[in-house]
């Protein structure tokens, strides 16, 4: 399961297909300027996806989008693998005599192509419909019209090149990033079409939905990463799990993330066992990157009081907006609750941003809101419905003690179910 995932991952990740490059230089008169300032290598990546989208894989017809994803699964599955083990063979040794293909290292095998094989044909029909979909072209479900434009295809026999440089570590890629082909990018700049380019067609960038059966998003992804998993041979996998996996990627598994979880957990622990002394508690602080981990004693919440409560932000005000004989609360008797029940005359009242009461409101105004129910007064105030999830409301209060002081109260948490 786990070195399935890797498979999807990948590929969901380094395909083009659902984020298909977006030719804002079809339209901006500052692209390529804006574009040649980049660093290191960027300019020359931007104007070959350029060049390549607009130019070189530019379809027609629905064939040449068929054709597109043949020789897509051919640089995948058979030329990018025979590169590979050109360059690494299977007997191939590290610089300390130790088998290069061996630990987490797989040694893989290049895949034939051919029509009576389902998963080939399902990469070629998704992918070819993905890629009418982004240059806004009508597609095709017609499996046999397909396989009769696939036989009438032919694709030249791949011979590895010499001289070819595979980087095997994120440092050796990085390294090679900084040289930049000057010829070739100024080759590229007088390549490229014009605005006028536009008018032909419209590149529209595809968003990734797994649970819509008909876009054809899981065919690709299924068929992607088992054609992978077959290069390697790992077990494959079926469209629900490999729907599961897709729908849990994210940049931050196993990393910050899942440590800054753990260590909540362990502080939910210590909750539910009913510590109340905050120095049982921890603040932790880490950096994955040297790494660090370090811990300290959470500081207690500010303290706030009035009359002889003591209170702070952990603390609110419990109301039910209910009473006793069904009906709801109106605003005259919340304000009359917190007077007799809290010894508290309420000034201001506000929920989110609507201000529900203020002393200086007109007095016409005032005398219509005293006697609605709360609720009615936050819908009409926010001119917002109240769904039937919302199950409580947080009002914020601005009030006065019986010295006519102002003082500072915890919030109310207002139940309306």
């Amino acid at each position: 399961m786990q070195k399935f995932s890797i498979c999807v991952s990948c590929l969901f990740h380094n395909t083009k297909i659902f984020g298909i490059f977006k030719v804002v230089g079809m339209l901006d008169a500052k692209f390529l300027e804006r574009t040649l300032k980049l660093p290191g290598a960027q300019p020359l990546e931007v104007l070959e996806a350029v060049y390549k989208s607009l130019v070189i894989d530019c379809p027609r017809s629905w064939a040449d989008c068929v054709t597109w994803a043949r020789h897509h699964w051919q640089c995948q599955y058979s030329n990018n693998i025979h590169q590979l083990l050109h360059n690494f063979p299977p007997e191939q040794l590290t610089s300390s005599g130790a088998p290069f293909w061996s630990g987490p290292k797989r040694c893989p095998h290049p895949l034939e192509f051919s029509t009576s094989n389902h998963l080939h044909m399902d990469y070629v029909m998704s992918g070819a419909n993905l890629f009418a979909q982004s240059y806004g072209m009508q597609g095709s479900t017609d499996r046999v019209g397909v396989a009769k434009i696939l036989d009438s295809l032919s694709v030249p026999t791949f011979v590895p090149r010499s001289g070819v440089k595979i980087h095997v570590s994120d440092q050796e890629l990085q390294s090679a990033n900084v040289n930049v082909d000057d010829n070739r990018l100024e080759e590229l700049k007088t390549l490229l079409p014009g605005p006028e380019a536009s008018s032909h067609f419209k590149l529209t960038a595809i968003d990734f939905e797994k649970d819509d059966d008909s876009n054809f998003h899981m065919d690709f992804i299924v068929a992607a990463s088992n054609l992978r998993a077959e290069n390697y041979n790992i077990p494959p996998a079926d469209r629900h799990k490999s729907k599961l996996i897709a729908g849990k990627i994210i940049p931050a598994i196993a990393t910050t993330t899942a440590a800054v979880v753990g260590l909540v957990c362990l502080e939910l622990i210590k909750i539910v066992q009913g510590h109340k002394k905050v120095e049982s508690f921890k603040n932790g602080f880490m950096n994955l990157a040297l790494p660090f981990f370090g811990f300290s004693e959470p500081i207690s919440a500010p303290s706030h009081k009035y009359y002889e409560i003591d209170w702070s932000l952990w603390d609110r005000f419990e109301v039910k907006g209910l009473q006793a004989n069904g009906e709801e609360m109106t605003l005259r008797q919340f304000l009359d609750y917190f007077k007799n029940e809290h010894q508290l005359e309420i000034t201001m009242l506000s929920q989110g941003v609507s201000m529900l009461y203020s002393f200086f409101m007109p007095a016409a105004k005032l005398k219509e809101r005293l006697l609605l129910p709360m609720t009615e007064i936050v819908t009409k105030v926010s001119k917002k419905k109240l769904g039937k999830h919302v199950k409580a409301l947080v009002f914020e209060l601005c009030c006065n003690d019986l010295t006519d002081e102002d003082v500072e109260v915890p919030y109310v948490r207002y139940t309306i179910r």
